[in-house]
């Protein structure tokens, strides 16, 4: 039974954690993943990064979409269709038995991993009309502690599943999470009006009231089908499109793939076009344009991304292989990481503040990467550890300082799909960090490629700062 309209379904916040994991945990095994994978298919670092843009691609390309549905449709059935995917590319991973068919399995696990936090958000604004409690802060810190928890054991998880079956052990852990979600949320997801006891709650008893409560599905999937087919199918494709010809340019730059920048340009401009035409875009470009500080939210997004991402996969390969150390020493070095930020969450978590979070985030930022300049394959094991413990205050500020600004910023309609947008941004910088750390090290993590790439952060840290810094915006989100 529910908790009075008073207070918050205690009952959901645990589903809300367990779907918005999912693709942490994916991302943070996989770090510690690749330079096994690329020993056991002969792959360098330049072409595992696309294990990486792979999910990322796929997440970029799903999030609005779901998160659109699940403002039409409300979280459930989006959520169990999602996470059961999960399983399925957990199953096609593990069997995996060549790279093509793991870059599949990838594919599969970014749209499965689609539905959690834009169906967390749309829940938490659900809850607050419920009670009539706007007040998102102590739930918002609890999502991004578990995001922060999760990421603590995955580098960790990661090691030990490596140890004890293989790489391929970071793709079956998937297929438990997968029936953990889909059973909890079977059991806990409200029902929508409709599909459970009817639009005036009638006695499902009554044979007169089966029949229009199935009149009443049948109305509800017909509505389904028709709003489906109306998906942005051609803006989805020119969108996909674009970020592969950006990617494939940016994973190996060199003067002969001159077409593939023109092209980019040339995608993008037709992108532009096609959604400012839609009747119902893939992402619609009016009203990012009507928010310009949820838009500065959204490239403030991109540029953090950029940074944590490279520093997440980049100096992981660094570690193990211009460093030395094993799988599990790499994730181990990362922990200080999560843990610092899990405190930091912690911490701040519950202060409505919106622009001091993302300042103290900018400032970890150019800390950590002017540090990673110093590191060479000499170095003491606690300057690495040093370096985890900096990249710890961006991790946890600027996840809490970005999703409370959306919460605020978004127009309570659309918030599951402005959630969506919100890390489809995020993963644009995943994959631009990707292409990053492809670029920096070509077929060896050296410590050369390491310091490169710690350029490439440090501009984008400095960007972060600046744009925060001269955002008026914040000071209106909230209490900044």
């Amino acid at each position: 039974m529910r908790e009075p309209a008073s207070g918050l379904d205690r009952r959901l916040v645990l589903l809300m954690m367990l779907g918005s994991i999912l693709n942490p945990i994916n991302s943070t095994i996989i770090a510690v993943a690749l330079i096994p994978i690329g020993a056991a298919f002969g792959a360098p670092p330049s072409r595992t990064a696309w294990l990486v843009s792979a999910l990322y691609l796929a997440t970029a390309l799903g999030q609005p979409v779901v998160g659109r549905l699940i403002d039409l449709y409300g979280p459930r059935r989006l959520f169990l269709i999602s996470t059961g995917l999960v399983g399925v590319a957990g199953i096609a991973g593990t069997l995996a038995p060549d790279f093509g068919v793991l870059i599949a399995a990838r594919v599969v696990l970014g749209f499965g991993t689609c539905a959690g936090y834009p169906a967390a958000m749309a829940l938490l604004r659900r809850e607050a009309e419920r009670t009539g409690r706007d007040s998102p802060a102590g739930v918002l810190a609890a999502l991004a502690v578990a995001n922060q928890t999760i990421a603590v054991v995955g580098p960790l998880l990661g090691g030990l599943l490596i140890g004890l079956g293989g790489w391929r052990a970071t793709f079956a852990v998937n297929i438990p999470l997968s029936v953990l979600a889909v059973t909890l949320g079977a059991l806990r997801l409200p029902k929508e009006r409709g599909t459970g006891r009817g639009e005036a709650g009638a006695d499902r008893s009554s044979p007169a009231a089966r029949i229009d409560l199935a009149r009443i599905d049948l109305a509800r999937i017909d509505l389904a089908r028709v709003d489906l087919a109306r998906i942005d199918l051609a803006g989805m494709g020119l969108f996909a499109a674009m970020l592969v010809a950006l990617l494939l340019f940016l994973m190996d730059p060199h003067p002969a793939a001159w077409y593939l920048p023109v092209l980019t340009v040339a995608l993008g401009a037709a992108f532009t076009v096609r959604e400012l035409r839609a009747a119902t875009p893939f992402i619609d470009l009016r009203v990012l344009g009507g928010n310009l500080p949820l838009v500065a939210t959204y490239g403030r997004s991109l540029v953090a991304y950029v940074v944590s991402y490279a520093f997440l996969y980049g100096f992981t390969q660094w570690t193990e292989e211009g460093y030395g150390l094993s799988p599990l020493g790499a994730g181990l070095v990362q922990i200080p990481m999560f843990l610092v930020g899990i405190g930091l969450s912690v911490t701040i978590g519950r202060r409505p503040g919106v622009r001091s979070k993302l300042l103290l985030g900018g400032a970890g930022q150019l800390a950590a990467c002017a540090l990673m300049l110093a590191l060479t394959a000499a170095s003491p094991l606690w300057m690495l550890v040093a370096v985890s413990v900096l990249f710890g205050v961006p991790q946890g500020a600027n996840s809490l300082g970005l999703q409370n600004a959306v919460y605020f910023q978004a127009d309570p309609e659309r918030i599951g799909s402005s959630a969506g947008l919100l890390r489809t941004f995020g993963y644009l910088g995943s994959i631009v960090a990707s292409a990053a750390t492809a670029a920096s090290f070509g077929r060896h993590a050296s410590t050369g490629g390491m310091h490169h790439l710690a350029w490439i952060m440090l501009g984008a840290a400095v960007l972060f700062l600046i744009v925060t810094l001269f955002d008026r915006s914040l000071r209106r989100v909230a209490a900044s």
